[in-house]
């Protein structure tokens, strides 16, 4: 009886009314933040810089801290006004004109303006190959394909002040994605000044983690908080008095890490913090006993078997099959996953344009697998598997039970499997997304643009140290498509491209999860969103 209130709780209380967008009225910042606000994570940021990274806790924070020329809107996840209020493009979708909220101000005083535009997008295009090689997951990389030392390659071409409000980008080619692309936290604005003083570009910082610069431990934005502190344990800032926006009721906000599901309940019960996100399956039932609120987001990430094909033996498309064959997604969803979690067919979720239902992923067949290594002449090569310990992601809840079940499956079928956890604090992200000798690896993709080619050209779009996967015609597929204008030859583009990763098999995509976030009963609402574009000044608190 406890499990089925656990679920009807997590089914009804869900996706919590949506709240305004913000405006630049002066009712919307009249009120003085008083609150204090304490919010577990699962892991400590990699960075504090979003334009290095793509890791799902550093944008937690650079999200408080950081705006982008647009954002997420609250309810669609469409890009709405933020430090850009209005914008225009050319028929060809290539140029683009920016006009910019008047009268901000980054948080060390300093003027947002067109100016300041130029030298962040300057900077992105300007990332150096050692820059890029010690941060393999930059968004700007993904999204524009190459930077200045390869320019004629790059979707990029220039960004130009037109005036002290207004600024001009331009593309080399159409990209019908571009403003969603922009939504992303890693195209947020930061203080040239404080690029400047931070060093931003010289990695000469050292975390568990990995190397960052001193920027990268104090980002300075225009975003609803500013910057505190940060160790390794936690991340404290302030409500900005002089935000543009609405302030909120909150102006102290702490990210405090729990490293484990039932140490973030526990400290959530006994008063510690406020909330926490990643809500696993095994304590769903502490929670409800307590009474204490679950709210969930709209599933729009995937979680996936990485296959590295720098290890010679998934090089064969049969031994790639195989493995794809040998997994029982239903029964590791059941296992692990938190209601209405369904199993994936492809790399896009279903409620995006280019989902292909009839992509036809090997089903669960162990004898299939079994079949195809005999066919592929495996002869119990290692099979090196990365798995991350004591974390817990939107997209992988629970990694080591994860890791167990799958690793079992495939060790069933005959395959040798050779077990590499590595704490998620030491770099999980930047190793399995490198070039190396990793063969598996659990990873997923949570979108951040409500787009295919958030998915697509992400894991896809090129040769990348995660996959070791080379296939001149999907890349070639994949950048037409990018470029055609919404409606169904867009459509049907991506349709061709999901259908060809099902026959190649690049990785195997395992689930769509539903994940949630829990709350003290002092928090009216939580600002749920699929794309994970929740500022804490739109938390509400009882009064």
């Amino acid at each position: 009886m406890l499990q089925a209130a656990a679920a009807a709780l997590v089914l009804s209380g869900c996706t919590p009314e949506p709240q305004p967008a913000p405006t630049p009225s002066a009712t919307a910042s009249s009120g003085k933040p008083t609150a204090a606000f304490t919010f577990a994570t699962a892991a400590a940021p990699s960075t504090l810089d979003p334009a290095a990274t793509s890791d799902l806790e550093s944008w937690r924070v650079t999200r408080q801290v950081l705006e982008g020329l647009v954002e997420a809107d609250p309810t669609t996840s469409e890009p709405a006004p933020a430090l850009a209020v209005s914008w225009k493009a050319d028929d060809e979708r290539r140029v683009f004109t920016f006009t910019l909220r008047k009268g901000v101000a980054f948080h060390d005083g300093t003027p947002f303006n067109a100016a300041a535009v130029k030298a962040n997008f300057d900077r992105w295009f300007a990332f150096t190959p050692a820059f890029r090689s010690a941060n393999p997951t930059t968004a700007f990389t993904s999204v524009f394909r190459a930077h200045a030392d390869q320019d004629e390659l790059s979707l990029f071409k220039s960004c130009t002040v037109l005036a002290e409000d207004e600024v001009r980008i331009e593309l080399t080619q159409p990209f019908t994605a571009f403003l969603k692309a922009l939504t992303m936290p890693a195209f947020a604005i930061s203080s040239p000044r404080a690029l400047a003083r931070g060093r931003a570009d010289v990695l000469d910082q050292r975390l568990r983690s990995g190397r960052v610069s001193r920027y990268g431990l104090h980002p300075v934005g225009t975003g609803p908080f500013s910057f505190v502190s940060r160790s390794e344990e936690k991340v404290e800032l302030t409500a900005n008095p002089r935000y543009w926006g609405e302030r909120g009721q909150i102006a102290k906000l702490s990210f405090v890490v729990y490293d484990t599901a039932r140490s973030r309940l526990q400290a959530l019960a006994d008063g510690r913090i406020d909330g926490f996100d990643s809500v696993t399956v095994d304590i769903i039932d502490g929670l409800v006993r307590r009474g204490l609120p679950i709210a969930r987001r709209d599933p729009f990430s995937v979680f996936y078997l990485g296959m590295n094909q720098a290890a010679a033996p998934l090089q064969n498309e049969r031994i790639r099959r195989a493995i794809a064959a040998a997994i029982n997604k239903d029964a590791i969803i059941r296992r692990f996953y938190l209601d209405d979690t369904s199993s994936a067919g492809q790399f896009v979720p279903p409620r995006l344009s280019g989902f292909n239902s009839s992509a036809d992923f090997p089903g669960f067949d162990p004898e299939r697998s079994k079949r195809l290594l005999a066919e592929a002449g495996y002869k119990g090569e290692e099979l090196p598997f990365c798995y991350p310990l004591n974390v817990s992601r939107s997209y992988l809840p629970t990694p080591e039970k994860v890791y167990a079940e799958i690793s079992a499956q495939l060790t069933r079928v005959g395959l040798n499997i050779k077990p590499v956890p590595i704490e998620w604090s030491d770099g999980y992200l930047q190793r399995v997304t490198s070039p190396g000798d990793h063969a598996l690896h659990l990873l997923g993709i949570n979108g951040s643009a409500p787009d295919p080619d958030n998915f697509l050209t992400t894991m896809f779009g090129a040769k990348n140290g995660e996959f070791g996967y080379f296939d001149a015609q999907v890349f070639s597929k994949i950048d037409r498509a990018r470029q055609l204008p919404d409606g169904p030859e867009r459509q049907e583009a991506y349709l061709d491209i999901n259908r060809q990763l099902a026959t190649t098999v690049p990785a195997v995509p395992i689930a769509y999860p539903i994940s949630a976030v829990a709350t003290s009963a002092r928090v009216a609402s939580y600002p749920t969103s699929p794309v994970l574009h929740e500022t804490f000044n739109r938390v509400r608190l009882n009064t």
